[in-house]
């Protein structure tokens, strides 16, 4: 299929709202700092997202959920066990911590913080990318033998000591926080796994 003009403009403005989210937060990234960063006529803003900044914003969060999605399924090749899963995820987000100087954070939970409590859209876009996130763990988990309600209440879990430890290594300047998570994950996935069996 081929992209049209548009779409690609479309798509370069998305992901300009993503890394300026990233890296400057969602209130700090004005409309025209992103039809500067993505090389976009001005204009093409509204005309590709009529509502705004909010409509830009609920696509950048589409975008993240889809590319830290695609970072698990990246990683699933050649594990066997879901903490051995959990341990490459956290592996890939140290190294790109690191690589962003600690700059660039997980878009999803500064739009969350940011913008929950003012904009129903942007909430409802970070729920659903959470969701897009402990769905796949859910049905990994429940394949290694966990009932169904604890692999759900362990994949939530899963997901929130990730963002949790996300934030905390951007705060220290350290990955330290994201493998001591990983450390305490794989314990309880392992405990988990035996009591399941």
């Amino acid at each position: 299929m081929v992209e049209t003009k548009g779409a690609r403009t479309s798509a370069r403005l998305a992901e300009s709202m993503l890394e300026l989210i990233q890296r400057h937060g969602y209130s700090g990234t004005g409309l025209n700092t992103v039809v500067e960063h993505a090389g976009a006529p001005k204009g093409s803003l509204y005309f590709h997202f009529p509502g705004g900044k909010e409509e830009l914003g609920e696509k950048a969060v589409g975008l993240a959920a889809a590319r830290f999605g695609s970072l698990v399924a990246d990683a699933a090749p050649g594990t066997s066990t879901p903490d051995e899963l959990i341990g490459r995820v956290i592996d890939e987000l140290a190294r790109m911590l690191d690589e962003s100087d600690f700059q660039l954070g997980c878009p999803v939970s500064v739009v969350t913080l940011e913008m929950g409590a003012q904009s129903e859209r942007l909430r409802d876009a970070c729920a659903d990318a959470f969701a897009s996130w402990i769905a796949p763990v859910t049905e990994l988990l429940a394949a290694h033998g966990h009932p169904r309600a604890t692999a759900r209440a362990l994949a939530t879990a899963v997901v929130s000591m990730v963002e949790g430890a996300v934030i905390v290594s951007r705060a220290q300047r350290s990955t330290e926080p994201l493998h001591c998570a990983g450390r305490a994950l794989a314990v309880l996935l392992k405990q988990g796994t035996e009591g399941a069996a």
